[in-house]
């Protein structure tokens, strides 16, 4: 049998070096900093930041939402359920007060964490142990909230504003962790975009679906309105992979069908977790610069949310 292999050792002797200076590099000694001083402030410590990949992404989103700001372009939050569910309602509310954060749209889990939260401090049930019962999101006055709030949101107002005047209108005990409630007392706009079959109110028999359809279309519209003055502004999305990165793409659309060029929009994704829908619907596709800050958002946004309240004050200094 012949052992004789096809391939021998390649001979390297022709191969050319090149001068290491006439390489183009990625990482230089300028990005890096030194270590914080123990004792610094927030300030101190977000200067210290090397200025590479997630820090530089960090200084890059808060730059883009301080110009779309301080240029008058609206700056939208978009959200999925489990930023609320962190607690990061009160975060989201201070930047609407401040007047950062100017209009909302939320996919309906977010909507009803959102109404739970305001109704009695608490949220985000075990499915694990009542889906083995048949209990898993029969909660009776979440499914009735809902029921009345399509009613009146389907007759004009939509279903977010619809769910703000039911929490602020009914005395719940804690409307000012509230996102729906402290737009509708803040006159933002804050849109429900719901999927039928997607929420745990949609199994209620009294919830109706011609109603919730009539009122989330009202939502729909309002929020191509607010995108069809989105240049120069900045889009966030929070937390959702499929949902409102769909919304997104249909209401980008429907501006530039109506004649709207849309220029210098800058979507920002903050995620645990890299997606496909928000990868291309959000971060590429409609928009001309697209930022990426993976990581908890309990984390990242309180973070997010200082070193942008910094920057504006060093800006109006």
């Amino acid at each position: 049998m012949n052992r004789e292999n096809r391939w021998q050792p390649l001979d390297l002797d022709g191969v050319r070096a090149t001068p290491i200076r006439d390489r183009h590099n990625i990482v230089r000694r300028s990005q890096f900093r030194e270590p914080c001083p123990v004792d610094a402030s927030f300030s101190e410590w977000l200067d210290h930041l090397p200025d590479i990949l997630a820090a530089g992404e960090l200084r890059a989103a808060v730059e883009a939402v301080a110009a779309s700001h301080e240029a008058k372009a609206p700056v939208v939050a978009a959200l999925g359920g489990h930023v609320v569910k962190v607690g990061m309602g009160p975060i989201l509310i201070d930047l609407m007060e401040r007047g950062v954060i100017q209009a909302l749209a939320m996919n309906g889990a977010t909507a009803i964490h959102d109404l739970e939260l305001a109704m009695i401090g608490e949220t985000s049930e075990d499915v694990a142990t009542h889906i083995a019962d048949g209990t898993f999101g029969m909660s009776a006055e979440t499914a009735d909230s809902f029921r009345k709030a399509a009613q009146s949101g389907a007759e004009g107002v939509g279903l977010g504003a619809a769910l703000g005047d039911l929490i602020h209108d009914s005395g719940m005990p804690h409307p000012e962790i509230s996102i729906l409630s402290s737009a509708r007392r803040l006159g933002i706009p804050a849109t429900v975009h719901v999927a039928m079959g997607t929420d745990i109110v949609h199994m209620h028999p009294g919830v109706a679906g011609a109603e919730m359809g009539e009122a989330t279309g009202i939502d729909f519209r309002l929020l191509a309105a607010v995108v069809h003055d989105l240049e120069n502004g900045c889009w966030l999305n929070i937390g959702s992979a499929v949902v409102m990165p769909e919304v997104f793409l249909k209401v980008i659309n429907i501006a530039r069908n109506l004649g709207q060029e849309l220029p210098g929009i800058t979507a920002i994704n903050f995620d645990m977790n890299s997606h496909y829908r928000t990868s291309r619907n959000v971060l590429q596709r409609p928009v001309d610069r697209g930022i990426s800050l993976i990581g908890h958002h309990e984390i990242n946004l309180p973070l997010f949310r200082l070193a942008l309240l910094q920057r504006l004050a060093k800006g109006t200094a």
